[in-house]
Formats: C-alpha cells, sequence, structure tokens
C-alpha cells in the first residue's frame, strides 16, 4: 500500500519559517511529480508548489520568493522550506504525488485531480 510520510508542521510567529517533508514509500515515486496542496480553514484546497520528475518547478503566485521546494530522489523525498510566513499560510498541508504518463504543465499542475495519492495532511499555523 502506498503511504506518503508527511512531517515538520507547527506553530510560528509570522515572520518566521518551518520546512516541511514527505517520504513516499515507493522508490518509483522518484519517477514523478511531487508536492505540496494546502487548505485554509473555510476555504477550498489549493496548489502551492510541485516539482517534476526532472526537476521542473511551478509555485503558486502567494508563495513565490517565500518558499522553496526540492527533493531528494534517493530517499523519494519532497522538502518545502517555508519562509516569510504570514497568517494566511495557515493551513492543513498535503503531500502530493502526480503519476501519469503525460507531462505536468502550468495548466495541470493546479488541478487537484491531476494528483494520484494524498498524504494525511500536517497542520501549519502562523501566528499574528
Amino acid at each position: 500500500q502506498v503511504h506518503l510520510d508527511e512531517s515538520g508542521g507547527g506553530l510560528v510567529q509570522a515572520g518566521g519559517s518551518l520546512s516541511l517533508s514527505c517520504a513516499a514509500s515507493e522508490r518509483t515515486f522518484s519517477n514523478y511529480a511531487m508536492g505540496w496542496f494546502r487548505q485554509a480553514p473555510g476555504k477550498e484546497r489549493e496548489f502551492v508548489s510541485v516539482i517534476g520528475p526532472s526537476g521542473t518547478i511551478y509555485y503558486a503566485d502567494s508563495v513565490k520568493g517565500r518558499f522553496t521546494i526540492s527533493r531528494d530522489y534517493g530517499k523519494h523525498t519532497v522538502f518545502l522550506q517555508m519562509n516569510s510566513l504570514n497568517p494566511e499560510d495557515t493551513a492543513v498541508y498535503y503531500c502530493v504525488v502526480r503519476r501519469r504518463n503525460y507531462l505536468i504543465n502550468v495548466i495541470n499542475v493546479r488541478r487537484e485531480n491531476e494528483y494520484d495519492y494524498w498524504g494525511q495532511g500536517t497542520q501549519v499555523t502562523v501566528s499574528s
């Protein structure tokens, strides 16, 4: 059974930093896009950032310049370094894996239904 093990959430003050990680249970996940979505209280789930199998990176405009996504292919793990956090970043962050035989692009990267595996989510709370 596929499993995504997320860690790194927590409580931080505005302006602070947190780092999330997500380890996939299958080594083949290193061949697929991995990344993060988030859902704030009372809001719809939204795209945050994804890194493709060849290293192509996509960010939501709201996090560009503050968040950095990276991956360790050998450990089939994806990371999200979050800096300059603000209360609007408060949300449950979900790790995602996209296991498709066609390329990810700037249009489909933001669609929830493009992702085949989801983690359970990790809470990030930013206090003002």
